[in-house]
C-alpha cells in the first residue's frame, strides 16, 4: 500500500504555505502524482432579488471564484514544480466540501487545511464534513509556523472501527516514521488492563506491517483530547492518527471531543479516517 496520488485542497480566503509544503514532502517521500481542487461557491441575498439584479449577481460571483482560482492553480503549479510525478487541477464554482468529496474518488490521500469552528461551507471546506464524505484517509495541516514534523507519529488508539480504519490508511505513512508511538487514554468506564492489551495487540500488529512502535497506556485518565496533546508533545510528534468521530458527530460538538480538537485547533498535522 502506497500513497500514489495525493490531492491537496487549496482555500481561497486563507493561507496554503502549510498544506502545500506538506504536500511537497509527501510528494517527494511516495513518488506521488499530486491532484489540486479549488472550489467555492457564493451566498448573496438573492431572496429579495430577482431578474436581471440577481443574474447580474451571479455573474460578478462566479468571476470572482475563477479569478481567484487561477491565482490558485498558478500558486500550485510553482510549489509542485521539481516534486510531483504528475500534477492536475481541478475547480469548479461549487460548495467545497461537495466538489472535494467528489474529485477524492481519484486520490489515495487527501491534504487540507484546519479552519477553526465557525466556518461558511460555501467558501471554505470544513475537515469535519471532509471527513464524513470523502472516503478516503484525510490529512488535517495547522496554519503553524515552521516545518512539519513527518518522521514522528502518534497513533490515538480507541478500540472502535474508526480507529482501525485510521491505522490501516496511515501504514504508508507509519512505514516512513522513525518513531511511531501508539497511546490509549483508558475514559471513564474503561478497564486500563483490557487497554493495555489492546495497545500490545496494535503495536504487533504494525510490526508485522514493518513499523517499530511502541505501546503506551497512562494511568491516569481524564480529558482525553488534553491527554493525547500532552503525549504528542512528549514524543515530538507531528502527526496524530485517530479515527473520527467515534462518538456522534452532535456530541463532540455539544460536548467537545478528541476529533473537534484536532479539525478545529490542531497543533500539528492530524490524519483522519472514518
Amino acid at each position: 500500500m502506497t500513497y500514489a496520488t495525493v490531492m491537496v485542497s487549496l482555500a481561497l480566503d486563507r493561507p496554503n504555505t502549510r498544506r502545500l509544503d506538506v504536500t511537497v514532502k509527501l510528494a517527494d517521500q511516495f513518488d506521488a502524482g499530486v491532484i489540486g481542487v479549488a472550489a467555492s461557491d457564493f451566498s448573496p441575498p438573492l431572496y429579495y432579488t430577482s431578474g436581471e439584479q440577481a443574474q447580474k449577481l451571479l455573474a460578478q460571483g462566479s468571476e470572482v471564484i475563477t479569478k481567484r482560482t487561477a491565482e490558485l492553480e498558478a500558486e500550485f503549479r510553482a510549489a509542485m514544480q521539481g516534486h510531483a510525478r504528475q500534477v492536475q487541477w481541478r475547480c469548479a464554482v461549487e460548495i467545497p466540501a461537495k466538489y472535494i468529496a467528489l474529485q477524492a474518488r481519484a486520490a489515495d490521500l487527501v491534504v487540507t487545511g484546519a479552519i477553526g469552528t465557525l466556518t461558511d461551507p460555501f467558501a471554505v471546506a470544513d475537515p469535519a464534513d471532509l471527513v464524513m464524505q470523502v472516503g478516503r484517509p484525510l490529512l488535517v495541516v495547522p496554519e503553524t509556523t515552521g516545518p512539519i514534523n513527518l518522521t514522528s507519529m502518534l497513533v490515538a488508539w480507541k478500540d472502535c472501527p474508526e480507529a482501525r480504519r485510521a491505522v490501516v490508511d496511515a501504514l504508508p505513512l507509519l512505514r516512513k516514521a522513525g518513531k511511531v508511538k501508539v497511546a490509549e487514554i483508558v475514559e471513564d468506564d474503561g478497564n486500563h488492563q483490557d487497554a493495555k492489551a489492546g495497545v500490545a495487540d496494535v503495536v504487533a500488529w504494525l510490526g508485522r506491517h514493518g513499523v517499530a512502535a511502541t505501546g503506551f497506556v497512562p494511568e491516569v485518565g481524564g480529558n482525553v483530547a488534553v491527554q493525547l496533546e500532552r503525549i504528542a508533545t512528549a514524543v515530538d510528534a507531528g502527526v496524530v492518527v485517530a479515527g473520527a468521530y467515534g462518538h456522534s458527530r452532535f456530541r463532540e460538538w455539544v460536548l467537545g471531543g478528541v476529533t473537534q480538537h484536532l479539525v478545529a485547533h490542531p497543533s500539528r498535522c492530524a490524519l483522519l479516517s472514518h
